[in-house]
Formats: C-alpha cells, sequence, structure tokens
C-alpha cells in the first residue's frame, strides 16, 4: 500500500509499505534512526516514544506497536528530530542535561519524547505524561525536575510540524459506511484502530492477520454525540479524548481511565477496541456493564443494539457475527453512586487483577436496584447477579454488605494465574464492597488519601 508522512519534518512516500512493519523497526533498520529504542515491544516500557501530530494535535505514541499505514497524512518526530536545524537542543533535552535526568541513557530517548509532546501542549501533569516511561536507574525525580525546569520555555517552531493533505489509502476506509462494506466482503479480515492490542499479535505473536483494515480515518466513528440523557461514544474514540468527558459525568470511572495503559497507550487505544477483544480482564467493560450500557453493532447496512453484559459469551466468545464490528456504546450521563475500583499490582500502567465497578439506587436507605459488574473474577467481564439478589430491598448498610459479600461465592469461581490466586481475587473482591460502603459512607477509601 502506499503511504505519505512527514519524518523529522521531510515528506516520506512510502509506495508498497507493508502493513505491518511497525514504525520502530522501520525506523532502525530502514531509515538508520537509532535513538528510538526498543524495550518491551509492547508498548509498556516507553522507550520507544516519538511525537506523531495529526488534524488532532501533537501526541506521545510507542513505535513498537504503532504500524506505518497508521502514520498516512500524519507528521513523526522522533528524538534525532527534536532538536533544531542549527543544532539547537530542544528545551527538554537541555532540561534533561542540567537537571542529570539521565544515567546509561537507554530509557531517555522516549522520556525526551513524552516530555517534548507535553512540552508542546503545555500539560504540567508531568506525573500523568510520563507515567508511560520506565527507567530502572536514574530515578523520576530529577527527570520530573527538568520535564517543570523545560515548562518555563516556548515550544522550538521547528516541532510545530503540519500534518500533510493526502489522498484515501486503499487499507484505511474514511467512514463507517466504507469500513461496513469491506468488512462484510472481508469478514475473516482484521480491524486495526489504535493496535494497542493487535500490535502484540505481530511483534510477540508473529501472526499473519490476512486482509487488514485500519480504522484511524474514520472519523464518524470517533465522535461522541450527545443525546440528551445520555451519551453515544463512537467505538473509534481513543481513552484520551474519552477521559475528560468521563471526569465531568463519571469522575470515578474517569479515575480508572487515568490509570488506563499509559499516556502512550490512552492517546492510541479505543473504547470499541476494548470491548471487542473481549478480554475478561479489560477495564471499560465493568464500568459499562455497571452503567447499564447499551452496545451498537453493525453488519452492512443492518445494525442491532443490546446490553453490553449480552455481547460477552464465554471466554474468546462475543456475540458479534463475522463481518460484524462495534459502531459506538451509549451510556447514561448520570449515575451518581458509581464508582469504579482497580487493583493491579503496579498503581500506573498495570493490567487488573481485578476491577470492580458498582452503581445503586437507594429510595429512603433501601436498595431500589444495583448492579455490581466485575473484570478478573470470571472468562468475561459479569454482573454479579445473586450478590445483586441479596441487596435489592435491603438497608443500606454493612449487615448487607456483608450478604452480599457472601453471595458472591455462588455468582464467581475466579481462577489463579500470575496476577492473583483465585482466594486473593475473591477476598478482594468481597473487600471492594465493603470499600463501596465506606465510599459512598465519605470515608476516604483510597491508597492516594488513606493516612496511617
Amino acid at each position: 500500500m502506499s503511504i505519505k508522512f512527514l519524518l523529522n519534518g521531510e515528506t516520506v512516500e512510502l509506495p508498497e509499505a507493508n502493513p505491518t512493519v511497525t514504525l520502530l523497526d522501520w525506523l532502525r533498520e530502514t531509515r538508520m534512526l537509532s535513538g528510538t529504542k526498543e524495550g518491551c515491544n509492547e508498548g509498556d516500557c516507553g522507550a520507544c516514544t516519538v511525537m506523531v501530530t495529526d488534524d488532532g494535535g501533537a501526541k506521545a505514541l510507542n513505535a513498537c506497536i504503532l504500524f506505518l499505514p497508521q502514520l498516512h497524512g500524519k507528521a513523526v518526530r522522533t528524538v534525532e528530530g527534536l532538536s533544531g536545524p542549527d543544532g539547537e537542543m530542544h528545551p527538554v533535552q537541555e532540561a534533561m542535561v542540567a537537571h542529570h535526568g539521565s544515567q546509561c541513557g537507554f530509557c531517555t530517548p522516549g522520556f525526551i519524547g513524552s516530555m517534548a509532546v507535553a512540552h508542546r501542549n503545555g500539560r504540567v501533569d508531568f506525573d500523568d505524561a510520563l507515567a508511560g516511561n520506565l527507567c530502572r536507574c536514574t530515578g523520576y525525580a530529577p527527570i520530573i525536575r527538568a520535564a517543570e525546569a523545560a515548562a518555563e520555555h516556548p515550544v522550538p517552531t521547528w516541532v510545530q510540524d503540519v500534518a500533510p493533505a493526502v489522498p484515501a489509502s486503499a487499507l484505511s476506509p474514511e467512514s463507517g459506511d466504507e469500513l461496513a462494506a469491506w468488512y462484510q466482503a472481508n469478514p475473516d479480515g482484521t480491524l486495526i484502530a489504535g493496535a494497542t492490542d493487535v500490535g502484540l499479535w505481530v511483534t510477540k505473536q508473529l501472526r499473519d492477520l490476512g486482509p487488514i483494515a485500519f480504522l484511524h480515518r474514520c472519523k464518524d466513528l470517533q465522535q461522541i454525540k450527545d443525546q440528551g440523557d445520555h451519551l453515544r461514544i463512537g467505538a473509534g474514540v481513543s481513552m484520551a479524548q474519552l477521559h475528560p468527558i468521563l471526569k465531568e459525568y463519571h469522575p470515578s470511572y474517569a479515575e480508572m481511565v487515568r490509570r488506563y495503559g499509559s499516556e502512550q497507550v490512552r492517546q492510541a487505544a479505543t473504547i470499541g477496541g476494548n470491548i471487542a477483544n473481549g478480554s475478561p480482564i479489560g477495564d471499560n467493560p465493568p464500568a459499562l456493564i455497571a452503567l447499564g450500557a447499551r452496545l451498537h453493532l453493525r453488519k452492512g447496512v443492518t445494525r442491532r443494539e443490546m446490553a453490553i453484559e449480552d455481547f460477552f459469551v464465554a471466554y474468546g466468545k462475543q456475540d458479534r457475527a463475522a463481518g460484524e464490528f462495534v459502531e459506538a456504546v451509549t451510556i447514561t450521563k448520570s449515575a451518581p453512586d458509581l464508582r469504579c475500583y482497580k487493583l493491579s499490582k503496579r498503581f500506573d500502567q498495570d493490567i487488573s487483577a481485578l476491577c470492580g465497578c458498582f452503581s445503586v439506587t437507594l429510595d429512603n436507605g433501601v436498595i431500589a436496584s444495583v448492579r455490581l459488574a466485575f473484570g478478573g473474577m470470571a472468562g468475561t467481564p459479569k454482573r454479579a447477579a445473586k450478590a445483586e439478589e441479596a441487596l435489592v430491598g435491603q438497608v443500606w448498610n454493612e449487615a448487607s454488605m456483608d450478604a452480599a459479600a457472601k453471595a458472591l461465592a455462588q455468582d464467581f469461581t475466579p481462577l489463579s494465574d500470575m496476577r492473583a490466586s483465585a482466594e486473593y481475587r475473591m477476598k478482594t473482591a468481597q473487600n471492594m464492597l465493603h470499600r463501596y460502603f465506606a465510599d459512598l459512607s465519605g470515608a476516604p477509601v483510597s491508597v492516594l488519601e488513606v493516612q496511617p
């Protein structure tokens, strides 16, 4: 396929690009730009972070799981392209030197990439902006000090790229209608939105993806529409795009999304992709189930919708026909008592061992309705039906939560794996119900709030 983009300010045209070659491999092996490092090769360490600019602005992305066709019509800056045309250092480069932000240097180009994007976008929440970059020798304090020092300086003109205008690409449909037609004709095809999951199929599993469609140019799937009491969220909406909307309507869900992957992952990952892959430990489905979300599917010109919990049939199996794709999800704006709790070994940028999301409606202190949803407790994201039955009609108190906690044993038989044992999962799921009661009672429950 033919693609065109800017690389460090210069136009690159690849008339016959291999669609499953990653930007990282192409930079290092074809362009000899070895500043972009390969660490984990799965979007976890941030050593390969580059700046990518499109009509939505500048983003920090992981080059190791970014396929070349995803760059069509965009601009890329590697660490080599952050210095000026006459060798001038970018402010974040100068600050890293001045504040001793590098020792072995392996992670440094990725930090520089993330810092340069934050600097360009005027961000000062550096703990969040740099959470996707790992360092094992310098320590983060001097790096954060460098980011703070650089923030005082203006953005260099040479990094303010404008993405080039490009023609349509054969593997990148321009709308949901084009995607529906392509997928109906290629029902065995692979749909790639952010590639934060599919990228690993190539880099780790060496899989042949077959026919491919890249969805990043389907702008109509990237819209969030206000429908009065509800929001319709297109499947192509990234987690970074969704986060500020959730902060307005569902702050607890938004706080969980702040820990969803990393900045680089959130800029690429889409809500539709997280739903469609059907992972039992995906963080969005429990929240969406607790919200009573409706899922919208499309095959050709035919559309249907369902309660999102009905989409997950069994491990690795979803209620989705060949050639059918997730088009959108609809959520309520109002769920004041929604709470989401993510449990993982690392606070930031880690896969959940367990995720619980709960929403209750009270009538004069009596539980009128409740939705309890968990990830990591079964082969699919799932409601705790027996625990819900134990709560409805009961007084909202600790005794009711005790009964619901006991009923969880009828809802789930969790497995043991590298992230948690079955016993640990059950006990912490039960504890989450008590945490929920304490949370709604006004007690501090976050590890960031509780004081010794």
